[in-house]
């Protein structure tokens, strides 16, 4: 019995001794799993900060290792397919020449870039990482554009806008190369400013081949290109271009500043940054920022003291800033004769008014004041009405929007077909309506005109089209009296309108007796010899008034 309980008491001992043992390795695992962890966590949080991703990469500092930088490369564009990484041996020192698939000329690459490397490497066999940097930025003229950036930002920009860049092994610094070499659409005619006797090209949607437009026809060097990359993600090269002698310096920093305060993510045309620079976008009707697409417009603009705003991406320059007068202006005013430019320019704004008011005085005179008919006329109008089932006003209303829906139709289907579609739409719809006796045949004509006006002056159809309407609906409702008020509140509305200081209506609210001749007609060519006006000449004061 004594050495049962003796046994039972040592077997007891063991087991506690064995459980501390266990519990004791047990902690120890915990601990070291948790050290473990920990550092895990902390060289993560390293890594991530050592590594830049596309969130953080912009002010980054290129690695001094090609293995590390292109890691990082490949990390920021998340190993991108059209990520082109060649790497090379110049002189015994390791490089790396970045591209983006598509975005370079093969060609000019091979010329400039890789048949100088190569010549270098057989006349020196050996240098350090300062000696092919030199060689790459000083004694070489590879590319005519050159520039040496530090961070990761300036090389994604870079990249994605059709550069090569060459990193060297030891150096936080890489050279990019301009050897842009994407497909454009080459230069060709105006397709929304048709002219008889002036030059037949227009803008592209390549930035750098409308500056070149630009320049090529004003050789001067008060012509100033000021560069600047607006959006978030798409960081659009968006150029600034005024004449310094000519443009109000006041004007030109005010655009600079709104231009540079645009905080979109992405800015794909100039409808895009037109919000931000004209104050007037959401209260007026019309705008005070104009578009063309004519290099020859744009030199007459810069000239009179105009700030032109390019993005790139599309064709269509915005003018800044505009005329109401200027809508009635083309280029081919400046090769005919002065009698046929004030003929023509008279006609411009008899068709603006038909445009906007013809149906509606149309409306308002046959419902509240046939007396102003002659009694034929009225008779005739009488008989027509009163075969059509439905009011003079749900009529009009009625064919205007269909005519803007077969306008749309023609404007959005193909070419070809489009015009076909739109010209047999309209007669069959028109003939069937007038035949059915749905719409009487006077109305159609009423309609007729104002249709055909309203593509006199293409650069207002949007305001005519809304204003069209308006005119429609008051002048149905309260005749005449409602057609004078709604004048009178759109001529308030236009000459509130007064963007860097200019008024929308000048020359002729507030008068101004040097350029009310540009209304009316065109002045010679001789008077241009003596004086030159400019779009300074018409700024306000403080108060509102002239200068």
């Amino acid at each position: 019995r004594f050495a049962l309980v003796s046994w039972g008491s040592e077997m007891c001992i063991r087991d506690r001794i064995w459980s501390k043992l266990f519990f004791a390795a047990l902690m120890q695992n915990i601990l070291i799993t948790a050290a473990d962890n920990k550092y895990n966590k902390i060289s993560c949080r390293r890594n991530k900060m050592n590594t830049p991703d596309f969130r953080n990469y912009k002010n980054a500092e290129i690695d001094k290792t090609i293995d590390a930088a292109m890691t990082s490369l490949r990390t920021i564009t998340g190993n991108s397919m059209d990520l082109n990484i060649m790497n090379v041996k110049i002189c015994s020192v390791s490089c790396a020449l970045v591209s983006i698939e598509g975005m370079i000329s093969t060609s000019a690459m091979s010329e400039l870039i890789f048949r100088p490397i190569m010549e270098l490497s057989a006349q020196k066999s050996k240098g350090n990482a300062e000696q092919v940097f030199d060689f790459l930025t000083k004694e070489s003229l590879l590319a005519a554009e050159r520039k040496t950036v530090f961070n990761y930002g300036d090389v994604i920009q870079f990249l994605f806008s059709g550069f090569a860049v060459i990193f060297v092994e030891g150096l936080s610094k890489a050279v990019v190369y301009g050897i842009q070499g994407y497909d454009k659409r080459s230069v060709s005619e105006p397709a929304s400013e048709q002219t008889i006797m002036c030059a037949q090209d227009s803008f592209t949607e390549t930035i750098r081949t409308n500056i070149s437009l630009v320049r090529r026809r004003m050789k001067t060097p008060s012509l100033r290109f000021e560069m600047m990359q607006i959006g978030k993600r798409s960081s659009t090269d968006v150029c600034m271009v005024y004449m310094s002698d000519r443009a109000s310096s006041d004007a030109v920093d005010r655009l600079r500043k709104q231009l540079k305060g645009i905080k979109l993510d992405t800015v794909l045309t100039s409808g895009y940054i037109e919000p931000f620079i004209d104050e007037g976008f959401g209260s007026s009707v019309f705008s005070q920022m104009a578009y063309s697409e004519r290099p020859d417009m744009i030199c007459t603009r810069l000239n009179q003291g105009r700030i032109c705003v390019f993005v790139d991406g599309t064709p269509f320059v915005l003018i800044c800033p505009s005329l109401f007068a200027e809508n009635f202006q083309t280029m081919d005013d400046f090769t005919e004769k002065p009698f046929y430019v004030t003929f023509m320019r008279w006609l411009k704004y008899i068709a603006f008014f038909l445009a906007v008011a013809f149906p509606g005085l149309y409306v308002a005179l046959a419902s509240f004041h046939p007396e102003v008919f002659t009694l034929k006329l009225l008779l005739n109008l009488a008989v027509s009405e009163e075969s059509t089932p439905y009011p003079l006003t749900v009529e009009v209303l009625v064919l205007m929007l269909l005519f803007e829906i077969m306008k749309e139709a023609g404007l959005r289907l193909p070419k070809p077909v489009g015009s076909t579609v739109s010209i047999v739409g309209g007669l069959i719809i028109g003939d069937a309506a007038v035949k059915s006796g749905l719409v009487s045949a006077p109305l159609l004509i009423v309609v007729g005109i104002t249709t055909t006006s309203s593509f006199v002056i293409p650069s207002l159809y949007q305001q005519t089209a809304i204003l069209r309407l308006v005119y429609i609906l008051v002048g149905g409702g309260s005749g005449l009296y409602g057609i004078a008020l709604c004048t009178v509140l759109l001529m308030i509305n236009i000459n509130s309108m007064d963007d860097l200081a200019v008024s929308y209506t000048a020359p002729v609210t507030p008068f101004f007796s040097k350029g009310i001749k540009d209304v009316i007609s065109r002045r010679s060519f001789r008077s241009y010899e003596k004086t030159h006006s400019t779009i300074k000449e018409y700024k306000l004061d403080e108060k509102g008034g002239s200068q």
